[in-house]
Parts: C-alpha cells; sequence; structure tokens
C-alpha cells in the first residue's frame, strides 16, 4: 500500500503563520525607514554656528582659534550618532555647537548638507542675542 501524505493547516501552524510575518516584517521595516528619513534634528536657541577642526582632544580649533571640549562633550554625526573626537582629528567640519556655563565647548552637532543651507545662523552670541529663532521651524530671522 502507499503511504498518503497529509498536511493540515492546523497540525502543521507554522506554515500557515510564515506569510503574515513576513508581511508584517516587511511593513514594519517600510514604516521605520521612512519615518527615520522625515526626522530633522531640533538644535537649541543657544547654538551657534562655526567651522571645527579637532586638533588633539580635547584640544580643538573653533573658528580658526584655539578652544576646548569639554569634559562631557558630546560630538553627534550626521547622522546623529555619537563621534568620538580622536576619530575627528584633523577633519575640518561645518558644525552647530554649544558651551558650558565655564565656556568649554559642550555640545556639537556635524551638519547635514540639508541642515548647512539653513541660512542665516548666528555664528556669535551678540548675533543670537540680535536675532529671533523660531524652534519649530529650526530658522532665525534678523530682526
Amino acid at each position: 500500500m502507499r503511504a498518503v501524505c497529509f498536511h493540515s493547516p492546523w497540525i502543521h501552524t507554522m506554515l500557515r503563520c510564515v506569510p503574515q510575518a513576513v508581511l508584517a516584517a516587511a511593513l514594519l521595516l517600510l514604516i521605520a525607514g521612512t519615518a527615520a528619513a522625515q526626522t530633522s534634528r531640533p538644535f537649541p536657541a543657544t547654538a551657534l554656528r562655526g567651522a571645527l577642526v579637532v586638533t588633539q582632544p580635547p584640544e580643538v580649533l573653533l573658528n580658526g582659534k584655539a578652544d576646548r571640549l569639554s569634559p562631557g562633550a558630546r560630538i553627534r554625526g550626521a547622522n546623529n550618532m555619537l563621534q568620538m573626537s580622536g576619530a575627528l582629528v584633523g577633519e575640518k567640519l561645518l558644525v552647530h555647537y554649544t558651551r558650558e556655563p565655564s565656556g568649554l565647548v559642550h555640545d556639537v552637532w556635524i551638519l547635514t548638507p540639508e541642515e548647512a543651507a539653513r541660512k542665516p545662523w548666528p555664528t556669535t552670541p551678540e548675533e543670537a542675542q540680535r536675532w529671533e529663532f523660531s524652534p519649530a521651524a529650526q530658522t532665525w530671522t534678523r530682526r
């Protein structure tokens, strides 16, 4: 006699779930990809624009002048991931930065081409005092 091969969706449940799992994973990746592409980084009103060159960490050149990173300084790359200052030695970078109360450079964001295109952006605290910042639009206007 010949053996009959019997495939029941109730006995072999994993086969029944595979198409739904693949569809759900594809949909999740699609949603996550579009959400990540639409996010823009919000910069604080105290952020100034400058040219940064890491010379020998924590020593930097900021707008051509010697400066220093604070002990807890954070440098975020164009992808918003943290960067080690030692990996950036010698590179000239267009950045937004903030200072801590003691005057050391604390937060640094390496700009994407889209962020760099947002003009005007203050380069000194005096300009930031005279201009008006819109946090929602992430733009500055001269008064």
